[in-house]
């Protein structure tokens, strides 16, 4: 397949990708994965991915945000910071941001507060949002609409009916990853991915999680790539009915605009 697709997730700077995180890139990109979004999760992580995302224009891209496992290291001058982030040219998306009640390593309260800080944020400086969501939908649709923000995409959806229905109709983007590959717990979204448009669909790996468990060649330690994209985009052409060039094209051409790349 000769068209290009985008991995809108990876994250680049985790320390499984210390060793060879250049050859990752090259990887996919000779897979026709290119360019790759790096996903910031704490100032920290934003900093080293824009920092890293600077060094190859073009290829590589950053978000910048704090996920709410880290919402509770938020302070005063958090917001600041993101805003510098921000304004660098590869940094493209503010997050990953949101609400997670799954695991709850930081207090729920303080969860929505620096959710709805960045919110605001992505809306003042006009960029999209990268949102996390786990078992926080009613809370996390609420700070959306109080915000009215529309340009923004729930990365990896795992989630049920009735929150993707919810999440569509609030005019959300939809990031699919590997977790789609699993026969066990991704057969519900294999039928869900035939209800998301095209036009509001993006792929990703959310390497080096979530690799996908029906690869015929297991990759060493288990570790995702964004070399790894193209098997994804198979499974989610094969759910939807629709032939895999047709989502890669439309999939790569929606991520180009959401992004502005």
């Amino acid at each position: 397949m000769n068209q290009p697709l985008i991995d809108i997730g990876v994250n680049l700077m985790h320390r499984s990708f210390q060793q060879d995180r250049e050859e990752v890139v090259a990887r996919a990109a000779a897979s026709g994965v290119t360019p790759l979004v790096i996903t910031g999760t704490s100032l920290r992580s934003s900093a080293e991915a824009a920092r890293y995302a600077g060094r190859f224009p073009g290829k590589l891209y950053a978000t910048a945000g704090v996920h709410p496992h880290d919402a509770k290291s938020c302070d005063a001058s958090t917001l600041a910071r993101l805003k510098e982030l921000a304004a660098l040219p590869q940094v493209v998306a503010v997050g990953e941001c949101g609400l997670d009640y799954n695991r709850d390593f930081s207090p729920r309260d303080v969860q929505r507060k620096w959710f709805a800080a960045q919110v605001q944020l992505a809306q003042e400086l006009d960029m999209p949002l990268f949102l996390h969501e786990r078992e926080a939908s009613g809370d996390f649709a609420a700070i959306l609409k109080e915000h009215d923000a529309k340009r923004a995409v729930v990365h990896c959806f795992t989630g049920s009916a009735s929150e993707l229905e919810t999440y569509l109709e609030m005019g959300l983007y939809i990031g699919i990853t590997g977790w789609i590959c699993d026969e066990r717990r991704g057969r519900h979204l294999q039928e869900l991915v035939r209800t998301i448009p095209l036009g509001r669909l993006m792929l990703e790996t959310d390497a080096p999680f979530l690799t996908p468990r029906d690869l015929q060649v297991k990759p060493a330690e288990g570790r995702n790539e964004p070399v790894f994209l193209p098997h994804i985009l198979q499974t989610v052409a094969r759910c939807m009915g629709r032939p895999a060039e047709e989502v890669a094209k439309a999939t790569t051409a929606t991520a180009r605009a959401f992004f502005g790349l």
